[in-house]
């Protein structure tokens, strides 16, 4: 029997939460016997590459240079014809608009997975193309029931056209004893009496670390040996130390920079910190919940539905420096508070949030849209909207974001 052949295509390069799913996900179908295209592009950073290596999965790399290019979906056509593409799933706007205009030239059916990113909401060009796309495509995926009824709501669509696949992560080995060395702790010269505050999520304002310094000031009298650490990157990071500074807080405040450890970071925790202005399913949450570290969010998006609205994780509002400290105060003065915390999520992720829930769910939309996928006149329709969807200007830091 031949293997089922997918295209993943995406227009971002970098850690981000969408590139790391699909990673995971083309290399799960690789080394399960099917054979997996990623689409790229070239002018990226070479992460998805990096990542994929000695998997077997392929790479295709493209130059998109103008908003509207009906070359580059002849191209894509093109790529799929000639690695005999069965299935094409795309990620995020540009690309599923792209993806179903060529999926619909070259036969194939096409599946659409939105992480996180409203870019189509600011034109309504834009949300014709989209709801175009998700019309002609066999099925469409958002990451979060929130993000799904924002998509219903601004394409104008019924519920049913649109389902709900919750990221998920792999599940990692048993966490090493709370009094156990951690080569993080090392690394950062802490003693055992120190408590560590852990952050995940590159250095943009979105992810809320500014909210997280300040918490800080307001705990540095209460807990003398307390210190937080961010793993991330970005433009944020002069800024962050600058204030960290003024705070007299240099000594506790660190920036990791980005991290292929992820593990070893959460194992080094005393708690895990969310201080998120705006998140779908961070795949941050989900490792930090599968590593049993004590977790304190910002109740965003859909994290309060993944924290069981409080019980797998303390709740704040975005925003809010005091009950950021607060909630963090509560949890480094009650161990057992933020032991049973640290459980409750270790069980919920595991149940809910696993990698292997989530590929179960990515095999039955595959499984149906390649029994049936039903395209239509509207879709001839996609390119005369392609033409008033792109503005000249690019979706801004698109290829810099990390959720």
């Amino acid at each position: 029997m031949t293997p089922v052949r997918f295209a993943h295509l995406i227009e971002s390069d970098g850690p981000g939460g969408a590139e790391r799913m699909l990673a995971s996900v083309a290399a799960e179908l690789q080394a399960t016997g099917s054979q997996t295209l990623v689409i790229a592009p070239a002018r990226g950073e070479g992460w998805l590459a990096r990542e994929l290596s000695g998997t077997g999965v392929q790479l295709e790399l493209f130059h998109l240079d103008r908003p509207f290019s009906p070359p580059f979906a002849r191209w894509l056509a093109d790529v799929f014809r000639r690695h005999r593409i069965t299935l094409a799933h795309s990620h995020e706007f540009t690309m599923a608009v792209y993806g179903a205009w060529a999926a619909r030239t070259a036969g194939i059916p096409h599946v659409i997975t939105m992480h996180g990113s409203r870019y189509y909401v600011g034109r309504l060009q834009r949300r014709i193309a989209m709801r175009l796309a998700v019309q002609v495509s066999t099925a469409t995926v958002a990451v979060s029931g929130s993000l799904r009824r924002h998509l219903t709501r601004d394409l104008w669509l019924r519920p049913a056209r649109v389902v709900t696949i919750p990221n998920g992560v792999r599940l990692p080995l048993p966490p090493p004893p709370a009094a156990g060395p951690s080569p993080l702790r090392g690394e950062l010269g802490l003693q055992s009496t120190d408590q560590l505050v852990v952050a995940i999520g590159n250095l943009y304002p979105v992810k809320g670390h500014s909210v997280l310094l300040e918490a800080l000031a307001l705990l540095a009298p209460r807990f003398p040996r307390l210190h937080v650490a961010i793993a991330g990157r970005g433009e944020l990071e002069l800024p962050l130390q600058r204030r960290a500074a003024e705070l007299q807080l240099s000594d506790r405040f660190h920036l990791l920079g980005l991290r292929s450890d992820v593990a070893n970071v959460l194992a080094g925790a005393d708690l895990f910190a969310l201080p998120s202005l705006s998140e779908g399913v961070p795949l941050a949450l989900l490792e930090a919940m599968l590593t049993a570290r004590p977790v304190v969010a910002s109740a965003v998006g859909e994290v309060p539905t993944v924290l069981d609205d409080g019980r797998a994780g303390a709740l704040v509002p975005p925003s809010d420096p005091p009950a950021l400290a607060a909630a963090l105060a509560e949890l480094l003065a009650t161990p057992g508070r933020a032991q049973a915390l640290s459980a409750a999520a270790r069980a919920r992720a595991s149940a809910l949030y696993s990698f292997d829930v989530m590929m179960d769910a990515y095999r039955g939309v595959y499984a149906q849209a390649l029994r049936n996928h039903p395209y239509d006149a509207r879709a001839e329709g996609i390119r005369e909207a392609q033409r008033q969807t792109f503005p000249e200007d690019r979706p801004p830091g698109k290829r810099a974001l990390v959720r």
